[in-house]
């Protein structure tokens, strides 16, 4: 039976609809409060069942891991080959129906740590619990509904080490999880590879001693039952072999990850767990900061791997030699999970931008508080924009995948580190403000298909085309790139067309007018950007052999809007399509001269005399006053202001409800 299949009868009344990995899948991260404390992710664990698997970030302890299959209360330890021991309400004490729930022997005050959770679902993951018999040819069933692309199985009563199964090293081998070993052979598999109903064992006690208890892990490979259309794989098990150069392998997915554990197959060197949540980044080069890894197999808390891989928009790219992901001819084995793939659609525009939100010094994080101060936004920010709010400075741009550093839409900068752009929180962004003198004012955006999207790239000096892929799902509407590792002007582009045009405005650190540019030429696109990539031309403005991000906007029905709209000097409402007006805006006049302005719900007021627009690309304008107010529907324009409403102007706009 296929996993699609499965999942119609997974539970007794379930619908046919689509599954994301956002339902299946988190990373959360949390700090010990000294009492109880309950993580809600959004991972329904009490009524599909699951496993929690955490690790405490900065001291020396071991990894747990809880399931429902053996219940609240009873742990074990992935680098222990102990016996499952109980914990009681100390450590995780319960499953809830959007997350779990912590007691104070885990919730210590003072230590950091991250909690993976991993709901059953056909296609993805399951657990099973067993008595071994000791007779070889054993088969175990389970519902993954696909053949595993990986097994973890540990015994419950007695002493027993972890033992993996992985499709890319076969039938006839095991890993240890709570060892630095080499793959070996063995028969603990029976020479038999899983199906997608059952897997077997011999009659070791490895996997299946007499009388002896066990539990079963299983995590597919590349069952393409999720997303939208129910065609998405979210979770892959491969292997590639290490060439021993700074120019590693390339593995290509087919997606983004967001989670990766590795091994070395034919090395002695430990497991390794990095995700985008705990600074995984694209930076170029790779900085310490930005490859924290933990380890499975040991208590250690985090070891930063500088420069070593990084996630790309279609899989992982090795960057350095090295015995841990990169010795010559050594097979290195990976289970690498899918980045957040739920549509905007499925979201409430509160969850896809937070704004706005202010801080001040003295703050020890930015936690995305409502200008009411009264709720702490519940969801993960992937991109932030941040200013002083009453005072002339920069405006910083950072993002997840940039992890620590930033830049300037005012400048053509290259990027530089920032120790406070930190986005190693759940729900926030920012690490404090260490000698502000004003209020700061900051704005979150979450990646989400058909709403936003960013991509990291590398150039070529090269002559010729280079395609990046991408995960916006639609063809984007307006898009912002910037080289990262080089003093170059930010590039802006709207109106994509199949004409052979495509309208370009000026750089967003500048506030020239706007351009039409044929596909082809020195603009750097070489033809209409599609749902899943955009093609650059190598040596060109967007294609010249730098580190590059770039920013991808399109329009939702009653989310956002991308447009543009004829000033005739009157008083005139844009229509974005909204249900209760405008919370951001950015505006753009084309045909001449004109700044990159922006605003934001607590400045887009009723009345124009308490609005502000902020400008993208000047450092020394705090702000100009009034030029437009919220409308129902969208916003309106003040008549005759010379920002929004020159008459015989067009404006660019780009609003968010």
């Amino acid at each position: 039976m296929s996993s699609s299949a499965l999942k119609l009868l997974a539970a007794s009344g379930a619908t046919d609809s689509a599954t994301y990995v956002d339902d299946v899948f988190s990373t959360f991260l949390f700090s010990g409060t000294g009492s109880n404390q309950t993580i809600t992710n959004g991972v329904d664990l009490s009524g599909e069942g699951g496993l929690v698997w955490g690790k405490c970030r900065n001291n020396a302890n071991w990894n747990y891991l809880f399931d429902t299959e053996r219940g609240a209360g009873n742990v074990i330890y992935s680098n222990a080959a102990d016996a499952q021991g109980s914990t009681g309400t100390s450590y995780l004490y319960a499953f809830n129906n959007n997350g779990f729930s912590m007691g104070p022997g885990i919730s210590v005050s003072g230590q950091n740590h991250v909690g993976w959770s991993f709901r059953k679902a056909p296609g993805f993951f399951d657990i099973v619990t067993y008595t071994g018999n000791a007779t070889s040819g054993r088969t175990v069933s389970h519902n993954l509904g696909s053949a595993p692309g990986m097994i973890i199985v540990k015994r419950l009563d007695g002493q027993g080490d972890w033992y993996v199964y992985h499709r890319s090293t076969g039938n006839n081998k095991i890993t240890y999880l709570n060892d630095t070993a080499a793959s070996a052979t063995n028969s603990s598999w029976n020479n038999t590879d899983p199906t997608s109903t059952e897997f077997t064992v011999s009659n070791a006690s490895t996997t299946n001693g007499n009388n002896l208890t066990y539990v079963a892990y299983l995590f597919a490979h590349d069952a393409q039952d999720f997303g939208t259309d129910e065609d998405e794989a979210i979770i892959k098990c491969g292997s590639y072999t290490g060439n021993g150069n700074a120019d590693g392998p390339t593995i290509d997915l087919g997606f983004e990850p967001q989670w990766l554990l590795l091994k070395s197959a034919d090395g002695s060197d430990g497991w390794q767990i990095v995700d985008v949540m705990r600074n995984w980044s694209s930076n170029p080069g790779g900085t310490a900061a930005s490859q924290a890894a933990l380890i499975p197999n040991s208590s250690s808390p985090e070891n930063n791997i500088s420069g070593t891989y990084k996630p790309t928009s279609t899989g992982f790219k090795i960057t350095a030699g090295g015995g841990l992901q990169n010795d010559n001819g050594y097979q290195y084995i990976y289970m690498a999970i899918r980045r957040p793939n739920k549509p905007a659609e499925e979201f409430d525009p509160d969850k896809l931008l937070a704004t706005p939100s202010f801080y001040t010094s003295g703050d020890p994080v930015f936690q995305l508080i409502n200008a009411s101060a009264s709720d702490p936004i519940d969801f993960t920010i992937d991109l932030a924009i941040t200013r002083h709010g009453g005072a002339p400075d920069n405006t910083e741009i950072s993002s997840r995948l940039m992890q620590g550093q930033r830049l300037f839409t005012n400048k053509p900068d290259a990027q530089a580190t920032d120790s406070n752009m930190v986005f190693d929180y759940s729900n926030g962004y920012h690490a404090g403000v260490s000698g502000a003198t004003a209020s700061m004012v900051g704005h979150g955006f979450r990646r989400a298909p058909g709403f936003f999207d960013l991509v990291c790239y590398t150039g070529s000096s090269s002559s010729g085309t280079q395609t990046i892929n991408h995960n916006l799902g639609v063809v984007p509407e307006m898009m912002w790139v910037k080289a990262r590792n080089a003093s170059y002007n930010w590039w802006a582009a709207h109106t994509f067309t199949g004409s052979g045009a495509v309208r370009q405005y000026p750089a967003i650190n500048g506030n020239g007018a706007g351009s039409t540019e044929s596909y082809g030429t020195s603009l750097g696109l070489n033809a209409q950007p599609t749902s899943t990539a955009f093609v650059v031309n190598t040596d060109t403005m967007i294609g010249r052999n730098y580190d590059w991000i770039a920013y991808l906007f399109a329009s939702v029905d009653g989310i956002s809007k991308v447009g543009t709209y004829t000033a005739n000097g009157n008083e005139q409402t844009i229509d974005c399509g909204f249900a209760a007006g405008a919370r951001f805006v950015v505006i753009k006049r084309t045909n001449a001269t004109g700044n990159w302005f922006y605003s934001y719900d607590y400045y887009i007021a009723s009345a124009y005399s308490g609005s502000r627009l902020y400008a993208f690309n000047d450092e020394e304008t705090d702000y100009v006053t009034q030029g437009i107010k919220v409308a129902s529907t969208g916003f309106t324009i003040q008549a005759s202001n010379s920002n929004t409403n020159a008459s015989g102007g067009t404006y660019l706009f780009y609003a968010i409800a």
